[in-house]
């Protein structure tokens, strides 16, 4: 489990070159079928543009995917997979449209158009860094309950879920480096009244 680096949001961006309009997007994604279902959804949004050329990466099998979508071989595709490499990014796909404007690019003004689009979209995606996080589930009173955002606001935790019935029970995420630390808070807190069980690993937005 390998810390890595992706987008932080969906990104948008427009390039107009001799006419023709470039239009960029970028997204996080965790699987091949999310990537593709991007790549789709930028398809129908723009049913009449001619070229959507994409390029993604997975973390899971070390996943590498790029087309030209009927643009000259490598000039679209490849450019954009290397705006996500250079960047050394993963789970991440880049999505550039295209809108011909009637004046022929040639090879190389085609790669620099769609290297620029992916740029300007990455670069409004921004970049998040996902690394491990120990999910735990905490069982404790109702006064406990009330005592838990305050000790929790030091931390680095995705709050996953609370269920409430003669106790509480809340399922978070923290970040690995802190686990021990917020060990130690609970067991203060309640003084061992605390009940922590360990649900496993996984990566996830650094907060």
């Amino acid at each position: 489990m390998h810390p890595y680096l992706t987008f932080e949001k969906e990104g948008v961006a427009r390039l107009e070159v001799k006419k023709s309009e470039f239009i960029g997007y970028a997204a996080h994604v965790t699987t091949e079928a999310e990537a593709r279902a991007f790549v789709e959804r930028i398809r129908k949004k723009h049913a009449d543009a001619r070229h959507h050329v994409y390029a993604y990466t997975l973390a899971e099998n070390n996943i590498l995917r790029y087309s030209d979508d009927g643009e000259p071989q490598g000039t679209g595709g490849l450019p954009v997979l290397e705006v996500l490499r250079k960047r050394g990014l993963s789970d991440g796909v880049i999505v550039v449209t295209r809108y011909f404007g009637g004046i022929l690019l040639g090879t190389g003004g085609l790669t620099r158009a769609y290297s620029a689009a992916a740029v300007a979209a990455a670069d409004d995606a921004g970049i998040a860094s996902f690394v491990p996080y120990d999910v735990i589930r905490l069982s404790l009173s109702y006064p406990l309950f009330q005592r838990l955002p305050a000790l929790l606001k030091p931390f680095r935790i995705h709050r996953d879920g609370e269920e409430y019935d003669d106790k509480v029970t809340v399922t978070l995420a923290v970040d690995a480096e802190q686990t021990a630390a917020l060990l130690e808070a609970l067991s203060e807190l309640g003084g061992g009244a605390v009940t922590v069980t360990s649900l496993g690993k996984r990566l996830d937005r650094r907060l």
